[in-house]
């Protein structure tokens, strides 16, 4: 099992929600075990998610994918956004 902990801004919340919430099926094929979404409570435009992967190798193709770039630029995605494979500590 795999985490990401992704960090970015995006133009309007409102239209990049929709946009990620339809991503879903391809995130899932590509070995997605689902996130949780998070938004920065001083700023609703950044947003914070963190993610479940089935391997970092397949985590690692998802965020180097094209489809990925492409849904990013539909959804208001701004900049780059920060992107870190993360441990659970117990």
């Amino acid at each position: 099992m795999a985490n990401i902990l992704v960090h970015h801004k995006v133009e309007d919340y409102g239209k990049w929600k929709p946009v990620f919430d339809r991503h879903e099926s391809f995130r899932a094929e590509n070995g997605s075990k689902g996130g949780r979404v998070f938004r920065s409570s001083n700023d609703p435009n950044e947003i914070f998610i963190l993610f479940e992967w089935d391997s970092v190798e397949n985590a690692q193709k998802f965020v180097q994918s094209d489809n990925l770039k492409e849904v990013m630029r539909e959804a208001g995605v701004v900049g780059m956004p920060a992107i870190y494979f993360v441990d659970e500590v117990i």
